[in-house]
């Protein structure tokens, strides 16, 4: 607040001073969030320049760096309120009352804005950093909504309707295209044209009768993820609608092409997994998005698809008010989540709720040789990184306050003994100063456990399809035993131990040299020098594969995972500047590219 504007304040008396003060400081709240939003909004705008220049490697740093910039304006807010209203925080006289003000002066500033549920959560980030954590209640903070975000009206509008029954087929598609203003030329629209149409013939059950109310609705901005755009929406016919996704690449001439339609209810789900990268798209009214994403797919929450559309800090803020809202319509107690327990993790869940909470121990194992920076630096690497379809997405919080009546004794005395630094009694809660919260899947040894022969070869070609999808994005897993993969709600096998995740260029695959003619073989003991980064793959077999059927599957599909030389070729690329992308749906799908320098 400038120097003036403080004078001016000061010398208005007493109740209008703290007022005033409310005011202001519910302004550089606002402030700090309008700033946030404009930057996230350019990095959606930079995405789509570089996807029209084929840029991928700026896509990448793109996201990975947007990540960052909510943190970094909420500490900017932060330190701006300390420095100019020494009344704001905790220790400041009538504090409490002050933030009663900031909080009702903010929700008049929102009345207009399109993102309050947004600025809501920004306000809450940004509060709860300056005020102690008895102070996080409904007075203090939004815990629930204070403004709707129904209707509200994007400029332009965040849906287009075409009317394929007014202009033609053809021309609403043509129409379509056009409205994305892309600067890059399509290699062979015509083809594109023919594909689509011919694909969603295929999937659109015959006859197919066209009522008055027949249109197709796009959203507005397309949505970017690594060397792909997609164009999301859905086609309209009277009382029934098919959402859809078109995935939009570039041909090895530079060119655009339509690679593949997606309408699938599992292939959409996968689109907008959260073991995937967020998307970067331009959105003046979120909700609206997310709205109209919910309709598409109703199985994901909010919270996912906030998290989807790179609103991860929202994302969180809606998926507590989720998990509050459980708690209350709820009974069952948290226990120890079931599966072998972890070195690193102490996990629990509640069987009512599809997460499971992970703490870092305070006395990780040995032979893990790690701590607790390390951990939280591994978790921070897969939030930033390119999860490929498989590490799930992990929400992380502090000062979590649990109900202690719902905590299984078993589990209290758990945590007490092996996190006691991380455990809190206040009362009737507990208090968790860190946690990890993931989505709840079984796990795959568990799986394979009771497994069918048909469903052991599916989950196990999937489980080397998973290390050769981290493989290709510069993960190497670490610790590849089969307790730490899981099985999804769509059958995908997922990675979700990252205590030993390394990049994989980083690490050394070797084979194993030949023993030495003297070498006593019953020694135990191995005849050649081991370094911190040295994989043999030759080794897993042995250690990871130790069911005979399992394995047999394992080498049949994936036997190359095995030879130090198939891992070194991958490197060899990685380091060679090739940019590689998993995508979310199935080669099967896919329109074949056009030829360089086709029409």
């Amino acid at each position: 607040m400038p120097a003036r504007a403080l004078a001016a304040v000061a010398a208005s008396g007493p109740a209008s001073v703290a007022d005033d003060t409310a005011r202001a400081v519910a302004c550089a709240l606002r402030e700090g969030f309008d700033r946030h939003y404009a930057l996230f909004r350019d990095c959606a705008r930079a995405a789509k320049r570089h996807f029209e220049t084929g840029n991928w490697r700026a896509i990448r740093h793109v996201a990975h760096d947007r990540i960052d910039y909510y943190d970094r304006r909420v500490e900017e807010t932060v330190e701006r309120i300390e420095r100019e209203f020494r009344s704001a925080g905790p220790g400041g006289s009538g504090a409490d009352a002050l933030w009663e003000r900031v909080k009702l002066h903010f929700i008049g500033l929102l009345i207009d804005h399109r993102q309050p549920e947004c600025a809501e959560t920004f306000f809450n980030s940004v509060s709860c950093k300056i005020l102690h954590r008895t102070y996080f209640n409904n007075r203090f903070i939004f815990v629930r909504p204070a403004i709707s975000t129904e209707h509200i009206q994007a400029d332009p509008p965040t849906y287009r309707s075409y009317y394929p029954l007014q202009q033609g087929l053809c021309a609403a598609l043509v129409d379509i295209v056009l409205d994305f203003r892309l600067e890059a030329r399509f290699a062979d629209f015509r083809r594109d044209l023919v594909n689509l149409i011919h694909a969603f013939r295929q999937r659109t059950p015959r006859p197919y009768r066209l009522e008055a109310n027949h249109q197709i609705q796009v959203l507005s901005s397309l949505f970017f993820r690594d060397q792909t755009a997609y164009a999301v929406g859905r086609v309209v016919n009277g009382m029934r609608s098919v959402p859809f996704a078109v995935a939009l690449k570039h041909a090895p001439d530079g060119r655009l092409y339509v690679d593949a339609l997606l309408t699938d209810e599992v292939e959409l789900a996968l689109l907008f997994s959260a073991n995937r990268s967020y998307f970067l798209v331009d959105m003046e009214v979120p909700s609206a998005y997310i709205h109209f994403l919910r309709m598409m797919l109703p199985d994901k929450t909010a919270s996912e698809l906030y998290t989807m559309v790179g609103l991860q800090k929202g994302g969180k803020n809606f998926f507590y008010r989720d998990f509050l809202h459980h708690l209350a319509h709820s009974r069952d107690r948290f226990i120890i989540a079931p599966g072998i327990r972890g070195l690193v993790m102490s996990v629990f869940t509640l069987p009512s709720y599809p997460y499971v909470f992970k703490v870092i121990k305070d006395r990780i194992a040995a032979s893990k040789d790690t701590d607790r920076t390390r951990v939280k630096a591994k978790y921070a690497l897969v939030k930033h990184h390119d999860r490929a379809g498989r590490m799930t997405d992990i929400l992380e919080y502090s000062d979590v306050a649990f109900p202690r009546a719902r905590f299984a004794a078993e589990l209290l005395d758990e945590l007490h003994d092996v996190a006691p630094s991380q455990i809190e009694e206040d009362g009737d809660r507990i208090i968790i100063r860190h946690l990890y919260i993931e989505r709840r899947m079984k796990p795959l040894n568990i799986f394979l456990e009771a497994a069918d022969d048909a469903q052991r070869e599916l989950a196990v070609r999937e489980y080397g399809q998973a290390i050769r999808d981290l493989a290709a994005v510069n993960i190497f897993a670490g610790d590849l035993l089969t307790k730490n993969f899981g099985i999804t709600r769509y059958g995908r096998v997922v990675f979700y131990d990252y205590d030993e995740i390394e990049y994989l260029v980083d690490c050394r695959f070797r084979r194993i040299p030949q023993a030495p003619p003297e070498f006593d073989d019953m020694s135990g003991e191995v005849w050649y020098p081991v370094g911190p980064h040295d994989v043999f793959p030759e080794e897993f077999a042995t250690f990871l594969l130790t069911d005979p059927h399992v394995r047999k599957i394992f080498v049949a599909h994936h036997g190359e995972l095995l030879d130090a030389a198939w891992w070194q070729n991958i490197q060899r690329g990685i380091e060679s500047g090739e940019v590689a992308e998993v995508l979310s749906y199935p080669a099967s799908i896919r329109f074949s590219p056009p030829a360089a320098g086709g029409a």
